[in-house]
């Protein structure tokens, strides 16, 4: 590479870590504010079309469910009546959803607390919900056949939508459902993240996870993997991150260059992430753009080895960060444990046994990570000081996704469905 397209490249790196603000932390009241809303975490159950509203703290009670899907049978008709519609919603349901619908991936809530916006991949769509009345407010239409993981901006106004079959991400006005703009990235597009108070907006792409060719000789079958940064106004290219280079440099050569769920430091120089078949992380150092450290965690003897038998090429697939950036909580999948892993040394706490923990997440006050259990339809919380689980609570079918949200103070659940 020329030298001063290297020179290029480590200015913009330096840029995005120097120049980006430190995310607010998790440490705001679960209790009423003076604003009249409530922080509470919505648990997205993806086969039952619902989300439960817990408390974000504390013993994380249940509070309410939302319906997110009121228009089931309107949507269903209209897949029933588009041939190649149909052909995508029968693939969702036998593949990526192991015989079952995908109707809540991931979901936000408005500022005011009033609504909120959920990402629904069967549907291939985005729609806001009323939160009093269940009733939908808008509904977005995703490019191509499938929606998958959404972000939200820092002021809580735009919200960013994978589309996946159509390798893009669509930046959405919350309060309206209008398009603002959007970006091309790799092949299937998967996590999302807001950088520096909305200015910058990352993408992982993640390929192809639902085929059978998963033994590292057929790894390009899976596609274009890579990471996209662009400008989050104008939508422009920044940097792309190709992770395949960087992880034979560290020996990972039989693992996929697929970039699951991720989480920054507070500084944002730092990233931890994890890729397809690897029971473990990796950290990535921004500005350097090169993986720093590799952390291989245990492996369930009783696990089958077979790579095809994982699910959506998923060995471990979720890790959150406690708000001071001092420790990591990861959800070990295949083999079902979740367990929380001090930054500094990556020394290793209790493996929590868990049932397919997919996604994790960090409680209000920060104090605890918050796993849900797809297998097990629950979530469980684990102390980030002790690494020991302090409850789980009942949910809906095959929760994943959990997101941090606000709701009306005095909101219990719909009243007008």
């Amino acid at each position: 590479m020329p030298a001063s397209r290297t020179r290029h490249l480590c200015s913009v790196a330096a840029a995005l870590v120097l120049t980006v603000a430190a995310p607010a932390t998790a440490a705001s009241a679960a209790t009423p504010g003076s604003d009249g809303l409530r922080e509470v975490m919505f648990v997205g159950n993806n086969w039952d079309g619902t989300a439960d509203v817990i408390r974000s703290t504390g013993d994380f009670a249940k509070i309410g469910r939302i319906d997110v899907v009121p228009d089931k049978a309107a949507r269903l008709a209209e897949i029933n009546a588009d041939p190649i519609k149909w052909i995508y919603y029968t693939s969702i349901r036998n593949e990526v959803g192991q015989g079952h619908d995908q109707y809540v991936d991931d979901m936000y809530s408005t500022p005011d607390g009033r609504s909120v916006v959920v990402s629904r991949p069967s549907f291939a769509d985005v729609v806001s919900i009323d939160l009093a009345t269940d009733r939908i407010n808008w509904r977005f239409p995703v490019a191509g056949y499938r929606a998958d993981h959404m972000a939200v901006s820092p002021d809580g106004t735009r919200v960013a939508v994978s589309a996946s079959t159509a390798n893009k991400v669509q930046v959405l006005d919350i309060d309206t459902g209008r398009e603002l703009g959007e970006f091309a990235t790799g092949d299937k597009p998967h996590e999302n993240f807001f950088t520096d108070g909305g200015k910058y907006l990352w993408n992982m792409s993640i390929g192809e996870v639902t085929t059978s060719l998963d033994d590292p000789s057929w790894d390009w079958t899976k596609g274009d993997r890579h990471i996209t940064i662009v400008d989050a106004t104008t939508f422009k290219q920044v940097r792309t991150i190709d992770m395949r280079q960087r992880l034979d440099a560290v020996g990972l050569k039989d693992f996929s260059s697929a970039v699951r769920p991720a989480a920054f430091t507070p500084d944002w120089s730092k990233l931890y992430f994890q890729v397809s078949f690897f029971n473990g992380f990796l950290e990535y150092d921004v500005a350097a753009d090169r993986i720093t450290r590799v952390k291989t965690l245990p492996a369930n003897p009783a696990t089958n080895p077979d790579r095809t038998t994982w699910l959506l090429d998923s060995r471990h697939h979720g890790i959150s960060m406690n708000p001071e950036g001092t420790k990591l909580c990861v959800a070990g999948t295949m083999d079902n444990y979740a367990t929380v892993v001090d930054r500094a040394s990556f020394d290793v706490g209790p493996l929590i046994t868990a049932s397919t923990p997919y996604w994790a997440t960090v409680s209000g006050d920060g104090k605890d990570c918050i796993i849900s259990e797809a297998g097990a339809d629950q979530v469980t919380a684990i102390d980030f000081a002790t690494g020991q689980k302090v409850l789980s609570v009942p949910v809906g079918d095959h929760p994943q996704r959990v997101r941090l949200g606000h709701v009306q103070a005095d909101w219990t659940g719909p009243t007008g469905s």
